[in-house]
């Protein structure tokens, strides 16, 4: 069984708060691709809407994953994300067949 994990994570700025959103996200992508487990960590925008962000990882394991997600700067972006986010991150998990 092939246990490598994809994940697709949908981020939603509120309304004026997309420079602040991007920088924020662009400040995880060094320390999260330097971690143990991750395949790649790559941010996209969309063509259309400025408020809409995705990050499309792809992660050794679950249990990479999960440390992924206690690390010291996630915690630190999701003091700040109630403030410029416009709702919760929608985070959906994958397995390549």
């Amino acid at each position: 069984m092939n246990h490598k994990l994809t994940v697709i994570a949908h981020i939603h700025a509120k309304a004026g708060q997309e420079a602040k959103v991007q920088e924020a996200l662009l400040n995880l992508i060094a320390p999260t691709r330097a971690e143990a487990g991750c395949i790649n960590y790559d941010l996209h925008v969309s063509d259309n809407d400025p408020t809409q962000f995705v990050f499309y990882e792809n992660w050794m394991s679950e249990s990479h994953l999960e440390a992924h997600a206690n690390s010291a700067h996630l915690r630190a972006f999701r003091k700040v994300a109630d403030e410029i986010l416009d709702g919760p991150i929608e985070i959906t998990k994958w397995r390549i067949l």
